[in-house]
């Protein structure tokens, strides 16, 4: 039975359709892996080369820079805070759009009118954001006159701690309805008989939820928060923009970090902190990845 089911599989890869398609498939994917190679893999692995090295590229020192970067207070602040700022955004990101994936889905046709409304922060250009941060949370904004109508006293939003929960409000914001997006793909995936078989075994919404829909998840899951760690570092544009290179303490994040060290030519720190975080955000990712695929396997299973 084994020697049956080896010579089975071997006649099947040597099909001539199959090693048609794997030649085209080669000859689709060659350029786009070239072009990969060329503008990314290449230069990152100069990056590597130059974070052993000083900072003409020259001299071979070992660990020095990465020793220089962990020991340095600003890389660690800014680090603390953008490790900070993913551990609030994305569970919270991920949560609050599923919410709006399942309110929009039960809504019907009327959720349906409004989801595309949900896209629309996404269009908003960066310098209207900007803008719209300054006439709500300057010194005399809205929020602070609002606050100074109820009696409170007014708080100073960018120049305090609030300056963080001021930017895990705007990527929320401006991210919750493409994450909605992916969720209600994700939810399309499940089968209606699956549902229906619940609601014959007289399941509730909630035991419904955990034994149908989240489980049907799995595999959205995985790259929804993938996309989002993506997406999060582009929320600098309008910290920087709003705050300049050295915003208060609480919002000073690594895209801070290596623009000001980059205006100040500091190329083994540089260097050696990008590599440092690349690893970590590998190193993320592969966990993510490991999670989709255990969730596409126990899905499979059931």
């Amino acid at each position: 039975m084994r020697s049956s089911f080896i010579s089975r599989n071997n006649n099947e890869s040597y099909r001539p359709g199959l090693r048609q398609e794997r030649r085209a498939a080669a000859l689709l994917l060659g350029p786009s892996l070239a072009g990969t190679a060329v503008f990314y893999l290449l230069p990152f692995l100069e990056v590597v080369r130059r974070s052993f090295t000083d900072a003409l590229g020259r001299r071979f020192v070992g660990l020095s820079n990465y020793k220089t970067v962990l020991a340095n207070s600003a890389f660690r602040t800014a680090a603390s805070n953008s490790a900070r700022f993913l551990c609030v955004c994305i569970p919270a990101l991920l949560a609050l759009s599923l919410v709006m994936a399942l309110l929009t889905r039960a809504a019907g046709r009327q959720g349906r009118v409004f989801s595309a409304s949900f896209l629309l922060p996404l269009a908003v250009p960066v310098a209207s954001i900007v803008l719209l941060w300054k006439v709500l949370f300057a010194q005399n904004g809205l929020a602070n006159t609002l606050l100074a109508a109820l009696g409170a006293q007014p708080v100073d939003f960018m120049g305090t701690g609030a300056a963080f929960w001021v930017l895990i409000t705007t990527y929320l914001w401006k991210n919750s309805g493409y994450d909605m997006v992916l969720w209600a793909a994700g939810l399309d995936r499940i089968p209606k008989s699956q549902y229906e078989a619940a609601a014959v075994d007289g399941a509730n919404a909630w035991q419904t939820f955990w034994a149908i829909t989240w489980p049907g998840l799995g595999p959205t899951l995985g790259l929804t928060a993938l996309l989002s760690l993506i997406n999060s570092f582009k929320v600098f544009r309008e910290a920087y923009l709003v705050a300049g290179s050295y915003p208060h303490e609480s919002m000073y994040l690594l895209q801070h970090l290596f623009n000001n060290w980059f205006l100040s030519l500091e190329l083994g720190r540089i260097t050696a902190a990008a590599v440092i975080v690349v690893g970590v955000m590998l190193a993320g990712a592969g966990a993510l990845w490991a999670l989709r695929r255990r969730l596409q396997r126990k899905e499979k299973r059931c």
